[in-house]
């Protein structure tokens, strides 16, 4: 009877009941993890930024959206004559139209091109770490090439290049008659502009500050060939080990022709005299000019650059590593439990001898004139009777094509 009440005592007072968090049946230490914060929750707390301060800028100039019942009365109009048309419904019906892509890049750069450049540079980074919190949407497309014998390779936003395909100076040209504000340029109207190359990732003494490859000033209409050069080409020069280096042309569109002496660079060669900060640059300029083009490539290292450094820079070639710490294996024991014999034995022995028995074992079923052997058509087929489980395991994966043995 006692028992039955102390029961009903329980069923009536639940909150005198103690509930454990437990998993795996062990006792959580802490909070549960439906409660407790998480890695990304508790840096996030640490790391708070004002959101008035950080946010993004648009430096750039502003996107003239065109009225919706002029888009609205050009789509319909464009319609209209496409139907009419009599020979392209031909042409359509027996699959001998051709679509000229040069109109289709003219009508996505004049709508959503430039956004989508935007995002791509995003992407990568570019404004983060040229311009800060600041950013700008390209609204003058920059076509870029570089001249590499009878090839010709194109600046594009992101795309891979090579050092040796980057040697000279490249071919830049962009339309100086853009209109910003939605109206028609005047014909003969003067315009300047500068262009810039820089390589916010191959600083060799301060990582926050830039290499500036190409700075061309003073571009009147659009010829980059009677510009000013400030400072002369440079080619990519990522050292060995670092990755890939972006290399980000910038087109900003001056108000007047203005003053770039203090940043000219007569040596060519001076690395030190390159160094530049494109957010110092425009801080101090920022009434004067405007971005309003951006293309960019990645570069890595290549075998033409050791004798660049030794020629033309007078450096040694740097060459980074990484030093991998050598990986912790346990001491031995008397007796290892549920461990393939071979595979604990392999711990414990010189790695190149290990692979140097692997390679011997492989040529060993390798014929010198008709190759390796014939695998079996059905492998787990044929039995393997009377080895150890190791030994047995170790031809299963012969037979099927694992392990390391097909590695070398």
């Amino acid at each position: 009877m006692a028992l039955i009440i102390q029961s009903e005592y329980f069923l009536l007072r639940l909150n005198a009941l103690q509930y454990l968090h437990a998993r795996h049946g062990h006792r959580l230490r802490g909070r549960a993890p439906g409660i407790a914060k998480t890695l990304q929750e508790r840096l996030e707390s640490e790391k708070t930024v004002d959101p008035e301060v950080s946010r993004p800028v648009n430096i750039g100039f502003p996107y003239l959206k065109p009225a919706r019942s002029a888009q609205l009365s050009e789509r319909l109009a464009h319609l209209k004559a496409q139907r009419n048309n009599s020979e392209l419904e031909r042409l359509s019906r027996e699959r001998k139209l051709q679509v000229d892509l040069e109109l289709v890049r003219e009508d996505w750069l004049k709508t959503s091109g430039p956004f989508h450049i935007q995002r791509v540079a995003e992407h990568y980074g570019i404004f983060e770490h040229l311009f800060g919190s600041a950013y700008f949407v390209p609204r003058v497309e920059l076509r870029i090439q570089y001249e590499a014998g009878d090839l010709l390779h194109p600046v594009r936003y992101g795309n891979m290049l090579k050092p040796r395909e980057t040697q000279s100076a490249p071919m830049v040209q962009f339309d100086d008659r853009f209109s910003f504000n939605g109206e028609s340029v005047a014909e003969g109207q003067k315009s300047w502009w500068c262009l810039l190359l820089t390589n916010p990732d191959g600083h060799f003494e301060d990582s926050e500050m830039e290499y500036c490859h190409w700075f061309i000033g003073n571009i009147p209409n659009g010829d980059v060939a009677k510009g000013e050069v400030v400072v002369p080409y440079l080619q990519p020069i990522p050292p060995k080990g670092t990755g890939y280096h972006r290399h980000v042309f910038v087109l900003y569109k001056q108000e007047a022709k203005l003053d770039f002496a203090p940043y000219r660079q007569t040596e060519p060669y001076d690395l030190p005299g390159r160094t530049f900060s494109t957010l110092d640059f425009y801080r101090q300029h920022q009434d004067s000019i405007t971005p309003a083009g951006l293309a960019f490539f990645q570069a890595n290292w290549d075998d033409s650059l050791p004798a660049f450094y030794h020629e033309k820079l007078q450096l040694q070639h740097p060459v980074f590593e990484y030093d991998f710490p050598a990986p912790y294996i346990r001491a031995q024991e008397w007796f290892p439990l549920r461990k393939p014999f071979n595979l604990y034995m392999d711990k414990y022995r010189d790695p190149a001898q290990v692979r140097k028995e692997y390679l011997t074992r492989k040529l060993a079923k390798t014929h010198p004139f008709d190759g390796p052997e014939k695998p079996l058509r059905f492998p787990n087929a044929h039995p393997v009777r009377d080895v150890p489980s190791w030994l047995r395991t170790e031809i299963r994966k012969d037979r099927l094509g694992w392990g390391r043995i097909n590695d070398i």
